[in-house]
């Protein structure tokens, strides 16, 4: 599990130019907001941009410490429940995007997965990862470590995409606020 860090980089989920539609105060006196999700442990967050930039669905923006070029400032971290429908909507496809660009971490994952307790291993809470399946990747990286999402699913026969569990359990991460166990992103 990660020890929570500020996020560098974002994605952006939505673009809502006159604020958010529920802020009870007249859209003249609203900022615009930026939904996004960040790169390093998925937080949802709310973006103000600057003055006179264009910002897009999809956009990579940077919101670290050093001077940004689109971004003003973090306005603040939002659950899941906090995004808009177009966010909601666009979320599967940019972690989907998140996950592929991030693989060698991910496959990291298969490779270094522990216990948790004496009952519960990692890899267990991945989507339909049980006891039998567990063993079958743990009895596989100790002969060798896997390398990429194709060579998990060419080594465990039943797992034809090793990517889409990680997913999963990303987007399950980030709906249910009361998920037990964080893998791959912060409370």
């Amino acid at each position: 599990m990660k020890a929570e860090h500020k996020e560098v980089n974002a994605i952006v989920l939505d673009v809502l130019l006159k604020g958010h539609p529920e802020d009870p105060r007249p859209p003249f006196k609203r900022e615009p907001i930026i939904q996004a999700i960040g790169l390093e442990q998925f937080k949802l967050l709310e973006l103000v941009p600057k003055n006179n930039v264009s910002i897009e669905l999809y956009d990579k923006v940077y919101i670290g410490d050093a001077e940004r070029d689109k971004i003003e400032r973090v306005k603040r971290r939002i659950g899941y429940n906090d995004l808009t429908q177009t966010a909601r909507g666009e979320l599967p496809f940019i972690i989907e995007k998140v996950v592929k660009d991030r693989e060698p971490d991910f496959v990291a994952f298969f490779n270094k997965a522990i216990s948790i307790t004496p009952k519960l291993h990692m890899l267990h809470l991945l989507p339909g990862i049980g006891k039998k399946l567990m063993w079958e990747i743990l009895e596989e990286r100790n002969k060798k470590p896997f390398i990429s999402f194709a060579d998990i699913s060419a080594r465990i026969k039943s797992i034809s995409h090793p990517e889409r569990m990680i997913q999963s359990r990303i987007l399950e991460e980030l709906q249910d606020p009361d998920v037990k166990y964080h893998v791959f992103t912060t409370r």
